[in-house]
């Protein structure tokens, strides 16, 4: 028996691009081994990455994956794990763990709990394993599980008394605020109950609406955590077993602990990840003087560099001169290319072609949203003519109730703040201008009354109620899937619930047909709630 090294690879593959990812798994391999490591585990599934979905449908799945491993092969003197699709003679499709070592795959575990629910759809594609998978190196006894299995306590208690003393897992969990908390509870209540050390590698990155935030981690059995990967940044984390202490060596935690700088940073790494594995060039978005958008404009130089973002100011006569002046002196702050276009002909081109239909009746949201239209159709041209994308800036107290124009501020192939309430834009904003000496977010920007500026002197709150009040409705209704005749008994006058509740039934057919945005939440609109758009449920009960 003897002193051993461990490396957690936290890294982001490439959804789908197996061969590339093979040689990046390749390449961390060589370097851990030349760091000491005699063992080298990699997150779930992370030869094709995750979820990649109806890719692993595909025929040529079997063979790109036995491509993948060949390579691996190459590798010598250290034993790696990694995360890949099994194909079975049989035609069975498994998610597996493969243990590969001086050109031989050793062995091969197959997951046993396929979990089917949020945004997990794993019965859809892979069959459940039934054999666990224990192997022997430097004297200690090593189980191999991935990611659903260590939440299942009856799979750990298996592993446990076929004598594992350290604990393997491959991971993908995607991110939700709060879930690293839940993640190291569960961890240290399993590794103290069953007395084993369990080594946690987690997937790093954005994917399409997912974050994968990493924070991967080794916890000895005592419940000690030894050591933890960072957030939103790839790391190869070296961590020692020592024979004598009979535990992993403690090293210096470092990790993010306040909720906002967290959702801030895995926002920036979403975008960033959206934005060049679509091979976009960079990002456009209307800039309206507001904080959301503000907040946007943010959140892409950080992702980006301000070289690849552009803002455009499109004012109609509704505009308030500080809203001009706010834009202009945020673009400024950022150095993002900036103009601004004003839209009057082309509402007036509207309103004029029209008119014949419309006659001389009074205005009313129509107009309003002609305005917000052409904005939208002034953002997808320049988005066609240079090939930018198009960041939407609505968040999601606004897309829960429908306060934003379809085909016009809904327009964009990405939407950051998404999953985002109102409440908590205001901090994300607050966050952003503590890192710098100079705020990159006018003052006036996160103090002024929210304003659609779609008519004279219009605020958000003629329309609903005061942000706080709407999203703790909202979270309610949302996050807590609370009745409507729960939430009034909280203490919410009854009127107003009623009226939210019933903005948001009805605007699920504008939500469907929004922009993609980061989930930070374990109720984001899309693969979390899915409702009917069609349905006639009561709110009521």
């Amino acid at each position: 028996m003897r002193n051993f090294k461990l490396a957690l690879a936290q890294f982001s593959p490439h959804v789908g691009n197996i061969e590339q990812n093979a040689t990046r798994i390749a390449e961390q391999a060589q370097q851990a081994q030349q760091q000491g490591a005699d063992i080298i585990v990699f997150p779930e599934l992370s030869l094709i990455g995750y979820p990649a979905e109806d890719l692993i449908l595909r025929k040529s799945i079997a063979q790109r994956t036995l491509d993948a491993l060949e390579q691996l092969k190459k590798i010598k003197d250290i034993l790696i794990i990694v995360g890949a699709v099994e194909s079975t003679s049989a035609g069975q499709l498994h998610n597996a763990a493969v243990l590969i070592k001086n050109g031989e795959i050793l062995a091969t575990y197959r997951k046993q709990n396929l979990p089917n629910y949020s945004v997990f759809d794993e019965k859809r594609y892979f069959t459940t394993g039934s054999q666990h998978l224990i192997f022997e190196h430097a004297g200690h006894k090593f189980g191999v599980l991935i990611c659903e299995d260590v939440w299942t306590e009856e799979t750990v208690k298996q592993v446990a008394k076929l004598g594992a003393k350290t604990l393997l897992v491959l991971n993908a969990s995607p991110y939700e605020a709060g879930k690293q908390d839940v993640r190291r509870d569960l961890l240290k209540r399993m590794a103290t109950k069953f007395n084993m050390n369990i080594a946690y590698v987690n997937q790093l990155g954005g994917q399409d609406d997912l974050i994968f935030d990493g924070c991967s981690m080794l916890m000895n059995a005592d419940g000690e955590l030894a050591a933890t990967a960072s957030l939103a940044n790839e790391q190869l984390l070296m961590v020692e077993y020592q024979h004598e202490q009979q535990k992993y060596a403690i090293q210096t935690i470092s990790r993010v602990t306040d909720a906002v700088a967290e959702i801030y940073q895995l926002l920036v790494m979403s975008v960033r990840d959206y934005v060049n594995r679509s091979k976009f060039p960079g990002v456009i978005l209307g800039l309206s003087g507001g904080i959301d958008s503000a907040l946007t404009l943010a959140i892409a130089v950080d992702a980006l560099g301000a070289n690849r973002v552009q803002a455009v100011m499109m004012p109609y006569q509704y505009t308030a001169k500080i809203s001009i002046e706010d834009a202009t002196a945020q673009a400024n702050a950022l150095g993002v290319t900036f103009a601004v276009a004003e839209i009057h002909p082309i509402v007036s081109g509207f309103l004029q072609t029209l008119h014949p239909f419309f006659g001389n009746g009074p205005a009313d949201t129509t107009e309003e949203n002609l305005q917000a239209r052409a904005r939208g159709t002034m953002l997808m041209a320049l988005s066609n003519k240079f090939g930018n994308l198009v960041l939407a800036t609505g968040n999601k107290s606004e897309l829960a109730v429908g306060y934003c124009t379809l085909y016009g501020d809904m327009v964009g192939g990405f939407a950051p703040l998404k999953d985002v309430y109102k409440s908590i834009v205001f901090e994300l904003a607050k966050y952003r201008n503590s890192l710098s000496e100079t705020p990159v977010i006018p003052e006036r920007v996160i103090t002024r009354p929210p304003s659609a500026e779609l008519r004279p002197d219009q605020k958000d709150q003629d329309s609903l109620p005061p942000y706080d009040i709407l999203d703790g409705i909202l979270y309610m209704y949302i996050e807590e899937n609370m009745s409507q005749d729960e939430i009034i008994a909280k203490g919410f006058d009854a009127e107003v619930v009623k009226k939210v509740i019933g903005l948001t039934d009805r605007n699920e057919y504008k939500r469907r047909q929004g922009a993609i945005g980061p989930r930070i939440s374990a109720k984001a609109f899309g693969r979390d709630r899915r409702y009917p758009i069609i349905n006639g449920w009561t709110a009521g009960k």
